[in-house]
């Protein structure tokens, strides 16, 4: 299992940690992911979940930093500024205290193609990815996590399929994945608890 590895290139500036007033609802929701055991931990140690909230500027955003997912709780000094992505090249950019999580160029396509966007969550529920597989759009059996042919899945999605309306994709060749977003995390949030 290579859950948890980095597979872009990072571009990383290691900064202070950026005031929490800027991404308050991505701590607010980020815990009630973990509450409900949709971000955590796997018994190895090897975290899984992430989630971000754009900056109201552009396509850059915040994000949970790589390695948090098993973290109780997670406070400034656990998110990342995700700034440029390059995803043909397999480059991010970011800055921060710690890297920008592992799954980023997945949430970088999204905010990319649909300027609404405010807030995306990826979490892991075995019972709820089994329910939804390609019942819902689904990215190829091929396509790793946190890779630029997984960004070339959800690209196709997003322009062949209703997923900016449904808002939700589960990720065929990463067991246990789940994207939702919204326009804002509120949102992103209720379409994940909608979708049991």
């Amino acid at each position: 299992m290579d859950e948890g590895y980095i597979k872009f290139q990072p571009v990383w500036t290691k900064t202070e940690a950026f005031a929490e007033s800027k991404f308050h609802d991505l701590l607010k929701y980020r815990q009630k992911c973990y509450d409900q055991q949709w971000i955590g931990a796997y018994p190895d140690g090897i975290g899984f979940g992430n989630i971000s909230e754009r900056i109201a500027d552009g396509n850059t955003f915040f994000i949970s930093g790589s390695a948090t997912g098993g973290l109780p709780v997670l406070g400034p000094e656990h998110i990342a500024k995700v700034t440029a992505v390059a995803a043909e090249e397999n480059k991010l950019w970011c800055s921060g205290p710690v890297i920008a999580s592992s799954e980023s160029m997945s949430h970088a396509v999204i905010y990319k193609r649909l300027p609404w966007v405010k807030g995306v969550i990826h979490i892991h529920h075995l019972g709820l990815w089994q329910h939804l597989l390609n019942k819902v759009p689904t990215t190829p059996a091929a396509a790793p996590y946190g890779s630029p042919e997984m960004v070339a899945g959800i690209t196709h999605l997003l322009e062949t399929t209703d997923l900016p309306q449904r808002k939700l994709f589960v990720m065929e060749g990463h067991e246990e994945g789940i994207f939702v977003f919204g326009e804002d995390l509120e949102e992103a949030f209720g379409v994940l608890s909608d979708a049991g």
